[in-house]
């Protein structure tokens, strides 16, 4: 039995709606420039289409991704891993980001909590191992939240902490804060969760270290990932 089209009632064709979508994500845009420049290229909606479209397809377009990008993983030593948090604003209150990015750069998990505590480190830690292993190395800052959860997981001997050596997370901070300015922060811990979750895994994808790779090798790789962006979800 084939898999039904999850596009099977939407007059747009699946091309505009993907690109509407990544547009909305990958970059630092608001509903209304995303509006502006489909207008631009002769395709005429509404801004709120466009949230309705990130809504009902980001989620579906990362956890493909997701699921593709895991499945060639496991089959890699995920020897270091790059534990942080953010703090995250919503209607006045403080919330906290956290992220497990590993030495290469993939963000491989993005969790909320409201605390910072070792109960929700300990369940961050829990659900990033579920999905991507255990890691050789875990480096984080001097939380001592992180110390009281890898006691509770038998893993405070595999810690490193120190100046500098946790800029790995904390770059990977400067993309997310680039969107949250861009859509005026958010106002529900959900729709944190949700944007964080597909925010990351789409750039993941087109994340491509272009300073660390020459010109003809980046092209290669960002024409690769956009031709199967644009086979997402395909019938």
């Amino acid at each position: 039995m084939t898999q039904r089209s999850p596009f099977r009632y939407f007059k747009t064709s699946p091309e505009i709606i993907r690109l509407a979508v990544m547009m909305y994500v990958r970059y630092p845009l608001s509903l209304r420039n995303v509006e502006d420049l489909l207008h631009e290229r002769g395709i005429e909606i509404s801004h709120e289409t466009v949230r309705f479209w990130w809504n009902r397809f980001g989620p579906m377009f990362a956890a493909e991704i997701r699921r593709r990008r895991v499945d060639r993983m496991r089959n890699c030593r995920h020897w270091r891993w790059h534990l942080d948090e953010m703090y995250v604003k919503i209607n006045g209150e403080m919330h906290y980001l956290w992220r497990a990015v590993d030495h290469e750069g993939e963000i491989l998990e993005s969790f909320v909590t409201k605390a910072r505590d070792r109960k929700a480190a300990l369940k961050f830690l829990k659900k990033s191992m579920r999905r991507h292993g255990r890691p050789e190395r875990l480096v984080t800052d001097r939380l001592r939240s992180y110390g009281a959860a890898l006691k509770d997981l038998g893993r405070g001997d595999d810690r490193e902490m120190g100046r500098w050596t946790n800029n790995r997370a904390e770059n990977s901070h400067l993309p997310f804060r680039r969107r949250e300015r861009a859509m005026l922060r958010f106002r529900k811990m959900r729709s944190l969760q949700k944007f964080a979750s597909i925010h990351a895994s789409i750039f993941n994808h087109f994340n491509h270290e272009r300073s660390l790779s020459s010109r003809s090798l980046f092209k290669q790789t960002r024409a690769a990932a956009l031709t199967e962006w644009r086979g997402l979800c395909a019938e």
